[in-house]
């Protein structure tokens, strides 16, 4: 998933970064290209055809205002739907520039009153950030696919700061995992990472006892000989009913 609007260079160190990956992957993987600006639109559907890939990661353009917040759900969804009508594995990786300040709905909780030292949009300028991660986490608890992130902008001031956490926070909910690159240098690599750890998962299936509550935790631990394996997984879900 692209969602890409800004520094032209970073996004075409993150082109080159998915280029270099792709012929690398095993024939058995299949990748499928989405843009998220103005909702979700396919740009290549999942295939064996790597060239075709390929030529629609190159002609990307950059153009619109972030869409991760309005199109993560959907498109968690959409893997959801795959993962539970064929025994494949399907994760979701977003390659993101986005800037909290850039997106149509304003996240910035402006302070109503400046004289009043009480005044809770002073002290929690991120509260609206915050609300949208945590609906988000309430939106795709009950979905299975894991979520990948790599910001390719990383941005210093406070409410960007705690957006790009919150991305993070997310990835990290669903079994996935977030990165965030500081320079240019370092993006090529996150990319690489992220689709190598995509491709080494694993899918456990675990039979949901009789009495079960509608949300739970689940902890993991993998033995491997004296020490434990370093994992990672979905450490929250919410059972969807029917």
């Amino acid at each position: 998933m692209f969602d890409l609007t800004g520094d032209i260079s970073l996004v075409e160190a993150a082109k080159q970064g998915v280029l270099g990956v792709i012929p690398k992957l095993d024939s058995n993987a299949w990748v499928g290209l989405l843009r998220d600006q103005d909702g979700l639109h396919v740009l290549t559907d999942p295939g064996p055809d790597r060239q075709l890939l390929m030529n629609a990661v190159q002609d990307v353009a950059i153009v619109g205002k972030p869409g991760f917040f309005e199109t993560v759900t959907p498109a968690l969804a959409l893997a959801d739907n795959l993962l539970r009508k064929s025994a494949v594995r399907v994760s979701v990786l977003y390659i993101t520039d986005s800037n909290i300040y850039n997106y149509r709905e304003d996240y910035t909780n402006p302070v109503i009153n400046g004289s009043d030292p009480h005044d809770l949009s002073r002290v929690f300028p991120d509260a609206l950030i915050q609300d949208k991660i945590s609906k988000l986490l309430g939106e795709v608890s009950s979905l299975e696919a894991p979520l990948f992130v790599v910001h390719i902008n990383y941005r210093t001031d406070t409410l960007n700061e705690s957006y790009e956490n919150g991305l993070l926070t997310l990835a990290e909910a669903t079994g996935g995992r977030g990165l965030e690159c500081r320079s240019l240098g370092e993006i090529p690599d996150a990319i690489a990472s992220a689709i190598a750890r995509i491709s080494t998962a694993w899918r456990l299936t675990l039979e949901v006892p009789q009495k079960f509550h509608n949300t739970a935790q689940i902890h993991l631990a993998i033995p491997c000989g004296r020490e434990e394996m370093r994992t990672s997984w979905r450490t929250r879900l919410r059972v969807k009913e029917g």
